[in-house]
């Protein structure tokens, strides 16, 4: 039987990691070192809850949202479609109604609008805040994008993340799918079960259907 190939579509976390400009940076570092006479090495992990690839929490925007340790891990292990929408500012209904969604309650869309993940990104295509009632009748429950967000980076009111929640999507952030082609995939996106946690980072991975 052959074996299913696991595609990683997850950032790699090092101190060349992007985080949000002000915000903390990843770092990793031996405390403890056999070099230095320690029988074992001991790592330190030093970072925001949004680097690299991961998932919002409700209560990353609204203090009555729910936190890491409270989301349904059913959300961010199943069935996802990947398609590409490349080449816009903003992503609207008509960009959408391109796609069969029938059936699909994870979408990750391909925006190729982050193009070098050493440098954080002045603009991106984000989600037009309209397109949460859409995809949440079309039964979505999940958004994944290959940006640091859903809204534009120098965005104050937030409000593609807003109505995404008002309409019961969760969102994961900054997957890496410039090697994915468009299609069904098995997702696996689980969130660190880190208590009171208004996000968390992923290891997101895909896996051919």
């Amino acid at each position: 039987m052959k074996a299913m190939k696991i595609i990683d579509i997850s950032q790699p976390l090092s101190h060349k990691t992007q985080e949000w400009p002000s915000d903390t940076p990843f770092n990793y570092a031996l405390t403890w070192s056999i070099e230095e006479a320690s029988t074992v090495n001991v790592g330190q992990i030093t970072t925001s809850t949004h680097i690299g690839t991961h998932i919002d929490a409700p209560f990353h925007f609204d203090n009555e949202g729910k936190k890491v340790h409270e989301l349904d891990l059913d959300l961010y292990v199943g069935k996802a479609r990947v398609i590409e929408i490349s080449g816009k500012k903003e992503i609207k209904i008509e960009d959408l109604k391109k796609f069969d969604l029938s059936g699909v309650e994870r979408l990750l869309i391909r925006t190729n609008s982050w193009d070098n993940r050493n440098r954080f990104p002045t603009s991106i295509t984000s989600l037009n805040p309209e397109i949460a009632l859409y995809l949440a009748e079309k039964g979505i429950q999940l958004i994944g994008v290959d940006t640091p967000s859903v809204d534009q980076v120098d965005s104050k009111d937030l409000q593609a993340h807003h109505q995404l929640h008002k309409h019961g999507i969760h969102i994961l952030e900054g997957i890496a799918l410039e090697h994915v082609d468009p299609g069904d995939y098995e997702l696996i996106a689980l969130p660190l079960p880190i208590v009171g946690a208004d996000g968390s980072p992923v290891r997101a991975v895909l896996k051919k259907l």
